[in-house]
């Protein structure tokens, strides 16, 4: 009895809410919008991070003898953290249908994917330090369909849901090491890029207008994203030890500084075909004196990383 009371009385505000909107949604001719607004997400979904050249990602930090574990931590999230700057142009077929393509630029906030304290690298005895942080770049088409749900004083609200398409973007990750023995310290920074395969993703958003002047409007949103990439190849762009660029050049704490140590192709199976130390010892990472491959990429598994979010968006909207 009490459902069929609630359904009831739903029912009535529904034909209420359309009786007093009617009107003013009759009114409205078929129309071309502009929004320009800007977001910042939360991130969502947390996954473990990938390996990043060969390191778990993992926190670890060592005794002061550097071998001992002393603490390890999984270290995970999601890339999906950040600040966007999104322009949408919208078409509306009808007072409650739309249609719109949005243009975002996503960049995503620092995550730590790998960090080492003081653990005894070789030798010497030579101990190291250090982090390995990634940042997402992005720029992404979101045609969505919205349905508007009718003003009433000025606020119209609406939801749309559509797909995100990536169009550019790259996962930057910087590694900052430091290493320290009787000689002294070493303190070395690497950037590598990683470009994506292409990819699809998923949106939804509630949002709502509110009218200033006959043509423009403030709108707020409240956007979930989520999809997913991975990797296509990985290069790394700079490396320096102490300042000074050594990309090209072999050293104590980079030994192989040939095209193969500095670019990574991913494929879904490594095996003996594979230009990896691990299955191929015909690689020059793995006998130096082998000159076979050292002009190829490298072979790694290609691994997966998560950009989802929970974003607000405010902005000014302009209709024709």
């Amino acid at each position: 009895m009490k459902t069929k009371i609630f359904l009831l009385g739903l029912l009535v505000s529904t034909v209420t809410m359309v009786g007093q909107t009617k009107s003013t949604a009759d009114s409205k001719p078929e129309t071309w919008y502009f929004k320009l607004g800007g977001s910042y997400f939360i991130q969502t979904a947390a996954t473990e991070f990938p390996i990043v050249s060969g390191a778990l990602p993992n926190t670890d930090v060592y005794a002061a003898d550097g071998t001992t574990l002393v603490s390890r931590e999984t270290n995970h999230g999601s890339f999906g953290e950040g600040l966007r700057t999104s322009l949408n142009v919208g078409y509306r077929f009808t007072t409650r249908l739309g249609v719109e393509m949005g243009i975002n630029y996503f960049s995503g906030k620092d995550k730590t994917m790998v960090e080492t304290v003081h653990k005894l690298a070789a030798a010497g005895p030579t101990f190291v330090s250090g982090t390995a942080e990634g940042k997402i770049n992005a720029l992404d088409l979101a045609p969505a369909v919205v349905l508007f749900l009718g003003e009433t004083n000025g606020f119209e609200p609406y939801t749309k849901v559509g797909v995100i398409v990536p169009v550019y973007g790259d996962l930057t990750i910087e590694t900052k090491r430091t290493y320290s023995n009787a000689a002294g310290t070493t303190n070395t920074y690497a950037k590598d890029v990683v470009l994506p395969n292409p990819t699809v993703g998923f949106m939804a958003a509630l949002g709502t207008s509110y009218k200033l002047s006959k043509n423009i409007s403030l709108f707020a949103e409240l956007e979930y994203r989520n999809f997913t990439v991975h990797g296509k190849s990985k290069e790394t762009k700079e490396y320096t030890e102490n300042g000074v660029d050594k990309l090209n050049t072999p050293t104590a704490f980079r030994s192989d500084a040939s095209y193969s140590a500095s670019h990574v192709d991913y494929v879904e199976q490594l095996n003996s075909n594979s230009n990896s130390y691990l299955f191929n010892p015909n690689t020059a990472t793995s006998n130096p004196t082998d000159t076979t491959r050292p002009n190829d990429a490298m072979n790694d598994i290609s691994s997966y990383v998560g950009i989802s979010g929970l974003g607000l968006t405010f902005g000014l909207k302009y209709s024709l």
